[in-house]
């Protein structure tokens, strides 16, 4: 099975809660429920760079122990978030 990701904060969407949803209640299958709200970007993170993403996402990963320092969490950000559909457009 593939395993999707957001394509704005890069969150592992692999429960159906977890996916955004469209301004008529379907499931939006690129963004997840904290970045994408009824058709559209959250307050949160719509007008955030991608810069600004990366340092906001760095305690995720850290929490996910998928990084050791904050140093080794934003260098693995910084390869991967400009990547995500969001930020490989703008």
């Amino acid at each position: 099975m593939q395993e999707t990701y957001c394509q704005c904060c890069g969150m592992l969407m692999n429960e159906p809660e977890k996916f955004g949803t469209e301004a008529d209640g379907r499931r939006n299958e690129e963004y997840c429920c904290h970045c994408w709200v009824d058709g559209a970007f959250a307050d949160w993170c719509k007008d955030m760079t991608v810069d600004e993403m990366i340092e906001d996402n760095i305690r995720f990963v850290m929490e996910a122990q998928a990084a050791s320092t904050e140093s080794e969490a934003r260098e693995m950000l910084r390869e991967s978030m400009p990547k995500l559909r969001r930020w490989s457009v703008s």
